[in-house]
């Protein structure tokens, strides 16, 4: 198992640097591949070896090494914490090869969707689109037993959130039942545990706002839901399954 994990984190280390491309220029319009690494200071291309995830960052101490502007924090951040999933997803489903590869594929999607989110308040269907059909491509080819129940998930938790995204505008948007749909695909039954756990962080976070500022700016504050569902998925991938179970054995 150790020695599993430190190829998943180096891995995760440069998907994550990636991850940070994809979720700030996909909203953008720009393209992922052009132009290369650049400080969005002063233009100055990033040197390959300024670019080492999370170590360069350190090394520079947050600056840009040609005009000493401040580099995000979150950039670091972003790439551990895409370590930190992918070497999770590992230690969990290393003998699960169909889970392992979902589990991967579904962290690199779910990082920059949380991401863009929380800037723009945007789900696009340029990351739920590649999604859903990776998730169709991989399921069916490496568990195509299990294809149903996962084809049964999405189209349940997105019609699950449908409705509502119809009913109520400006509340839960499209772009959210279209995740939760994703995430079906991926999850199979275990989407029933990540929306649970996105509806109560989701909630706990909203009451503190509104005790925070009070009862009518609380409810006037915007809050994307994406990354309430994101993060449901990523407990969902490592203890969906696990959830239901224990759910389904108490009532």
């Amino acid at each position: 198992m150790p020695l599993a994990l430190l190829p998943a984190t180096l891995f995760g280390l440069l998907i994550g640097s990636f991850l940070n491309v994809v979720a700030h220029r996909l909203p953008r319009g720009e393209s992922l591949a052009t132009p290369g690494s650049h400080c969005p200071s002063c233009a100055a291309p990033v040197k390959p070896w300024d670019n080492i995830p999370v170590l360069s960052w350190l090394l520079l101490r947050g600056r840009c090494r040609s005009c000493d502007a401040p580099i995000a924090a979150r950039y670091p951040i972003v790439e551990t914490v895409t370590a930190v999933l992918f070497a999770a997803v590992v230690a969990v489903h290393l003998h699960d090869t169909t889970m392992l590869v979902l589990g991967l594929v579904l962290v690199a999607f779910l990082v920059p969707i949380a991401l863009i989110d929380l800037d723009h308040r945007l789900i696009l269907n340029k990351l739920t689109g590649p999604a859903a059909v990776l998730a169709l491509v991989l399921g069916t080819a490496l568990d195509p037993g299990g294809e149903v129940e996962r084809l049964i998930a999405g189209a349940a938790a997105g019609g699950a959130l449908l409705l509502p995204s119809l009913l109520v505008p400006g509340g839960m948007g499209m772009g959210d039942a279209k995740l939760v749909a994703v995430l079906g695909l991926y999850l199979g039954r275990g989407v029933a545990a990540a929306f649970l756990v996105a509806f109560v962080v989701g909630t706990l976070v909203g009451l503190a706002l509104v005790l925070r500022k009070g009862m009518a700016a609380g409810r006037k504050t915007a809050i994307p839901f994406g990354p309430f569902l994101a993060l449901g998925g990523v407990v969902g991938l490592l203890a969906g399954d696990e959830l239901v179970d224990v759910y389904l054995d108490a009532f």
